[in-house]
């Protein structure tokens, strides 16, 4: 049973420009470091964690374009000013900002980052129910 996010990688063909552009970002420099190979921050409210990791340690088979199906997507509490500011960042948009379901506050976003790689963002109540039940702010 899967029972919550716990690490995304994402990869990257110039590791210090990704690692650059993500703690931009996130507003944190990575916590963990393999030299030439791997950085990793912990992020959110739960720490989890994202890998930036040199793409010549990607899987035999995968594929440098932007998809493949899945796209993790990462509740945040502002969704347009975070979309845009990935934009501002030199993201392009792979998904605008899109109403999801009929209950209201659901919203989903994706960019593809400047090294590739899909990133979700969303507007999640039942995120912030869990989140509160849990004592987190």
């Amino acid at each position: 049973m899967l029972r919550g996010m716990a690490t995304v990688s994402y990869y990257a063909d110039d590791l210090e420009a990704a690692k650059n552009w993500y703690a931009e970002f996130l507003g944190v420099e990575p916590y963990y470091h393999v030299p030439n190979g791997y950085y990793e921050f912990r992020i959110g409210d739960y720490q989890h964690e994202l890998g930036i990791i040199n793409r010549a340690y990607a899987p035999q088979g995968a594929r440098n374009a932007p998809g493949g199906g899945g796209v993790l997507l990462w509740h945040v509490d502002d969704l347009p000013a975070t979309f845009q500011r990935l934009l501002d960042l030199g993201a392009t948009e792979y998904e605008p900002i899109t109403p999801r379901g009929n209950d209201g506050g659901f919203a989903t976003a994706a960019v593809v980052d400047p090294f590739g790689n899909i990133l979700g963002i969303m507007s999640n109540p039942h995120y912030l129910e869990v989140l509160g039940k849990t004592g987190g702010v």
